[in-house]
């Protein structure tokens, strides 16, 4: 998932309430990784995709897309990435 290029991904979308599958480009420019993710759940990274957050866990959860929100306004902060997918899971 640390590759540069397009791909399709499936995603959760909390507020369709549904999985979907969307293309993203996940680079270092557009995701914050985490190194200290050792347990099931922990946040791996948050990537921003078209003016929304998208939030990877450790493992096999599938990771959550949160519209209208962007690693700047959550300021790069793994806490606050846990909060947001608390409160739309």
């Amino acid at each position: 998932m640390r590759n540069s290029g397009a791909m399709e991904l499936l995603v959760y979308n909390p507020q369709k309430s549904r999985l979907e599958t969307i293309e993203v480009e996940i680079t270092a420019e557009n995701t914050t990784w985490f190194k200290d993710t050792e347990k099931s759940g922990d946040i791996a990274a948050i990537t921003d995709v078209d003016g929304c957050l998208l939030i990877s866990t450790y493992r096999y959860d599938y990771p959550v897309l949160v519209y209208d929100l962007s690693r700047s306004d959550i300021d790069h902060n793994k806490k606050k990435a846990r909060k947001i997918m608390r409160e739309y899971l």
